[in-house]
């Protein structure tokens, strides 16, 4: 709901003379807090309501996370717009603002993302991950009341509801790759919807749209549909782009990492590229072993 108030505000001061309206529309994902995400997949879980109501025209757009965003839309949808990139990383909030580094072996981190949980593990084996459900507030709620040691979330998430103050570390790159599309908000559209298609290109973000696609790109060719530990980051300097990327199996024993760089315009053939190059290290198989263990449907 920030997110589209984020929105609206900003087509509100780029083309006043239209008047807005936002709908709330509950998704599966929001509904289902009892299981973990990997158990009942996500391919689309927070998306497809909001998708089903713009093709039966109950909605003109949607708003999302680019990263709950499946790289694969729905016939007749397309992205109209990718806003300016807040810092994709992630953050660690604990007792007593405790870093990784010194968080005491065995403690406790909360995260319902595999992504965070096979990249904490590769770093410190020697702590336990437990499944996490539930928005911001609720997260950390349930850390304040003791039930874990520290948890993990997006700074993006955090920054925007002015609880910076909660954050004991900004988890370098180096220990943790973001979810692809991590920090962006995406407007979702009919692919013939022209109207909105014209409004909306007065908020898109060329450079955050390229370095999402390029990171979209490798997802896709990964087939990561589903809930994966993969993580990956893409950043514009001058023309070029960098695009790093990783896999690592469930138990964080198992990691493949490499980058690539290219012209941004390229920024789909980037994707491949860094896909295929870790697929050549081995991330085909880690993946495979990660579907087997959690029988994910994407």
């Amino acid at each position: 709901m920030w997110q589209a108030c984020w929105v609206v505000e900003r087509l509100r001061v780029l083309n006043p003379e239209r008047s807005y309206r936002i709908k709330g529309i509950r998704t599966r994902g929001d509904k289902i807090l009892d299981l973990a995400l990997a158990k009942i997949g996500d391919k689309g879980l927070f998306t497809k309501e909001l998708e089903y109501a713009i093709l039966c025209g109950e909605i003109d757009m949607a708003v999302h996370s680019m990263k709950d965003l499946p790289t694969e839309l729905p016939e007749g949808l397309s992205i109209g717009a990718v806003c300016e990139r807040e810092y994709p990383g992630d953050v660690l909030i604990s007792h007593g603002g405790k870093t990784l580094e010194v968080l005491p072996s065995g403690a406790v981190i909360g995260t319902s993302s595999l992504r965070r949980a096979a990249q904490i593990l590769n770093y410190r084996r020697d702590l336990k991950i437990v499944d996490l459900r539930g928005n911001l507030q609720t997260r950390l709620r349930k850390l304040d009341e003791n039930k874990f040691d520290a948890t993990v979330l997006a700074f993006a998430g955090v920054h925007r509801m002015g609880l910076d103050f909660r954050i004991a570390q900004v988890i370098p790159f180096e220990i943790c790759l973001p979810a692809v599309g991590q920090g962006s908000v995406g407007v979702e559209v009919a692919a013939d919807n022209d109207e909105i298609l014209a409004l909306l290109k007065n908020i898109d973000h060329p450079d955050s749209r390229q370095a999402i696609t390029a990171e979209r790109s490798f997802l896709r060719k990964l087939e990561g549909g589903c809930q994966v530990p993969i993580g990956a980051h893409a950043k514009i300097e001058g023309s070029c782009l960098h695009l790093e990327g990783t896999v690592v199996s469930l138990d964080g024993r198992e990691k493949v990492h490499s980058s690539v760089v290219g012209d941004m315009q390229d920024a789909e053939n980037i994707g491949v590229k860094l896909a295929e190059k870790l697929i050549s290290l081995g991330a085909g198989e880690i993946l495979s072993k990660v579907r087997q263990e959690k029988k994910c449907d994407g």
